[in-house]
């Protein structure tokens, strides 16, 4: 059983607290937010759960192993850097911080302390991401050319964050991850309607050195609620829409075939096959994530979405930023 403290009570921090208590393998013994009646909602929930506005009190529990953070994003690094300087694990929301700096020396703390650093990037554990990476890896869909992501809907507007930095670190973990490889260059734009300086919307373009490419498309001013990412091969393309209740993924046996050999009259030919639904034991994503974070923990794992896998993440959130500040202008990723 390994026990654990969470500190934050907002729009996702529910959630975790539920799957996190609905492990056998864990429980959450104390919780703390700044709202009181968050936490007596909460504390009505869990009767056996211990409620507190002090993030001292919690850290103070010498049973807590682990401390989840899902306070909003500003506040991420001085939470998980306190939990990891009392040698805690650590579960952090996406994105880990709001500099690389900062992420780097939380990566840094956890390695020096042999604790575990996990960041919150959900779609990574989602059952048909995993089978699409497998595709990817085992070569089904031919070499990879591109990769695009769409992720809208009418709502949830943020006041302390625009669009990209709340919506987009979904769409960049999973092409990461899916292509293996991090970007040379980043370019955003952004279109700014409902408050000043903060973009309800980007475009936001990832080139890499193997010629690859990743779009995504992220708004929280649009009709439409869209959660789809489209990977094109030059075998086979598939379609992953997490709106979509039961076929969640689509494989498209359709390309252009290109000639072996130059001559007149060769050209280019269009393949078009069938339209596969591959069969997917779906469980929730978030109670997988939750089960990652447990089991690294008690089996010294290195989690998947590790604290240098946020680091990554967050290189091309503040690439993205930069580009956003420059009108859309590329910008070279600085690495580590």
């Amino acid at each position: 059983m390994v026990t654990l403290g969470q500190v934050g009570l907002g729009y996702w921090g529910p959630n975790l607290l539920r799957n996190f208590n609905g492990l056998a393998q864990a429980r959450v013994k104390v919780c703390c937010d700044l709202d009181g009646a968050a936490l007596r909602r909460a504390g009505s929930q869990y009767p056996g759960m211990a409620i507190t506005t002090s993030y001292a009190d919690l850290l103070d529990d010498p049973e807590v192993e682990g401390v989840i953070v899902t306070a909003p994003t500003p506040a991420h690094y001085e939470l998980a850097k306190a939990a990891l300087l009392t040698g805690r694990h650590v579960f952090v929301e996406k994105p880990i911080a709001l500099a690389v700096a900062e992420a780097e020396e939380l990566v840094a703390l956890a390695e020096a302390r042999g604790r575990v650093l996990m960041v919150g990037h959900l779609l990574m554990y989602h059952p048909a991401v995993t089978r699409l990476k497998q595709m990817v890896d085992s070569g089904e869909l031919g070499e990879v050319y591109y990769l695009y992501a769409s992720r809208l809907n009418l709502g949830q507007v943020r006041r302390s964050e625009n669009a990209m930095w709340s919506l987009a670190p979904h769409d960049i973990s999973v092409a990461l991850y899916l292509l293996g490889e991090e970007p040379e260059t980043v370019a955003a734009q952004g279109l700014t309607y409902l408050q000043p300086g903060i973009p309800d919307t980007v475009f936001l373009t990832l080139r890499f050195s193997s010629g690859r490419a990743a779009h995504v498309h992220v708004s929280w001013l649009d009709p439409h609620k869209v959660r789809r990412i489209t990977v094109v091969g030059s075998q086979k393309m598939a379609v992953f829409d997490d709106v979509d209740s039961t076929e969640k993924l689509r494989i498209y046996d359709k390309g252009v075939q290109r000639p072996a050999y130059d001559s007149y009259g060769d050209s280019l030919s269009l393949r078009f096959g069938d339209i596969s639904i591959p069969r997917i034991d779906m469980r929730e994503p978030l109670r997988l994530e939750c089960q990652h974070f447990i089991d690294c923990i008690a089996n010294g794992q290195r989690p998947l979405s590790d604290g240098r896998n946020g680091v990554q993440v967050l290189r091309v959130l503040e690439a993205g930023q930069r580009s956003l500040e420059l009108g859309g202008e590329p910008v070279v990723l600085e690495r580590g």
